[in-house]
């Protein structure tokens, strides 16, 4: 059963009537009243909340029992071991189901976040955590209460450790702004991180849409160190209302970082400060480069994905598009696979695809997930091979990226809510080479740890 769907024992007990509820409980219909603002509390939109909540609490209490569901019918650890011995496995396949028993059986656990500055820590929600290419350190982005957002570095170095605690590094810039997209970016120095955003389009001063802001910050602006040795932003300009971004890591575009604006793409080289622009028909909502080639994929609100050759001028018309493929509803992912064959992409109809970029054909699909209108990311671990993805219901799902079966239905720490969908990083290697494999998982202002059993 769908957790973000209404209690389905209400059309099983007696049929439904247009404008009453029917409570199971007390054997009676109850009229409903339309909209948000009235004094009855029940309503759909409480009624389905409340479906929502118990089923949020009923699946944590079975979680904190350990009461977990076998990913496949018959799947244990004692069984695959013996197939294995028999030789029935491949080693391939056998790591795969492994992984899926691990996954299945990972625990929650909450994770002490230590700062240098007592203020910091604990003190504002999550509202995005993206981890770099090594899993060593996550990038967040934090509310702030007064408004606005603040950026930080967490290092996981504490991770492998019994006592599950990790370092906040703050820093002195924040802005008033609300952040889209953020990634990690890689120059000749240290690695910087990029990111993206955007004045929201409600603001106190009655102001419908302003232009963003793309800022280059130096990871080392993070840290313990003398802040008067601390450098500052090497690249901030305003753009136009910004919705995503993406690092180059081919050489043949080297040091050049992409913009999804509305209704154009912006290509920029940090070094030269060359621009390209390239017009589309519909805002630019997710993006990623190839690294085989220097080629950017993109997707747009109109449910359209194409992709850009960054090494050909711009030319008027649709003719530079080299890959076009089209999704239902606006496009609100891609990720594309470590071969550049197969592109993921998700979309605001709760659809997940797997492309072939050969035969531009969707060639499976991932069921399950939960989107109406968010900005949600995929993440995809293609070493273990699995799918993770958070719904705008708050619930972690997990997906067999092979065979595409649901494999596990997490749900967050707190109650389900707009401001409180939780952001997640999954690595075989959190906090380094000889890190520990498991699930990060931010919402509100606490950070769990969801570690292999």
């Amino acid at each position: 059963e769908d957790p973000s769907s209404s209690s389905s024992t209400q059309n099983s007990v007696a049929p439904e009537l247009p404008g009453f509820y029917y409570d199971p409980e007390k054997n009676r219909y109850f009229r409903l009243l339309p909209g948000h603002n009235n004094h009855n509390p029940l309503t759909k939109d409480s009624i389905q909340h409340k479906a929502m909540e118990c089923k949020r609490l009923r699946l944590l209490e079975e979680e904190e029992k350990q009461n977990q569901k076998t990913t496949r019918a018959g799947l244990n650890s004692s069984m695959l071991l013996q197939k294995r011995q028999l030789g029935s496995l491949s080693s391939t396949t056998y790591c795969r189901l492994v992984h899926e028993l691990k996954v299945n059986c990972m625990q929650r656990r909450k994770i002490e976040i230590h700062s240098p500055d007592s203020s910091v820590a604990g003190t504002n929600n999550f509202k995005i955590i993206v981890a770099d290419v090594a899993c060593e350190r996550i990038f967040t982005v934090n509310d702030v209460e007064h408004g606005g957002c603040k950026y930080g570095i967490i290092n996981l170095s504490g991770l492998g450790k019994e006592s599950l605690t990790v370092e906040m590094y703050d820093n002195l810039y924040f802005t008033n702004r609300k952040v889209n997209s953020v990634c990690w970016a890689s120059l000749t120095h240290p690695d910087s991180h990029f990111s993206l955003t955007h004045f929201s389009k409600l603001c106190l001063m009655g102001i419908a849409e302003t232009p963003g802001c793309a800022s280059l910050l130096p990871a080392s602006l993070f840290s313990s160190a003398n802040p008067g040795d601390r450098p500052g932003m090497l690249c901030s300009f305003k753009i136009s209302t910004a919705w995503s971004c993406a690092w180059c890591l081919n050489p043949q575009a080297d040091n050049c970082f992409s913009t999804g604006l509305t209704r154009r793409v912006l290509v920029t080289n940090v070094v030269t400060g060359h621009r390209q622009t390239f017009g589309t028909s519909s805002d630019v909502l997710a993006q990623q480069f190839a690294t085989q080639t220097p080629v950017l994929y993109n997707g747009c609100r109109s449910g359209e994905i194409f992709s850009i050759d960054v090494r050909q001028r711009n030319r008027k018309g649709q003719s530079w598009k080299a890959i076009r493929l089209f999704h239902g509803s606006a496009v609100t992912s891609v990720h594309l696979m470590e071969a550049e064959h197969y592109l993921m992409a998700a979309d605001m109809a709760g659809k997940i695809k797997l492309w072939d970029l050969r035969t531009a054909k969707s060639v499976k699909q991932y069921k399950g997930h939960h989107n109406e209108y968010a900005l949600l990311p995929l993440h995809v671990n293609e070493e273990e091979g699995l799918l993770i993805a958070v719904g705008q219901d708050c619930y972690t799902r997990i997906w067999s990226l092979r065979d595409t079966h649901l494999l596990r239905t997490i749900p967050s720490p707190h109650p389900s809510s707009k401001d409180a969908i939780p952001s997640v990083v999954f690595s075989s290697r959190l906090g380094g080479s000889r890190g520990v494999p498991g699930l990060l998982m931010a919402v509100k202002q606490d950070l769990y740890h969801f570690s292999y059993n």
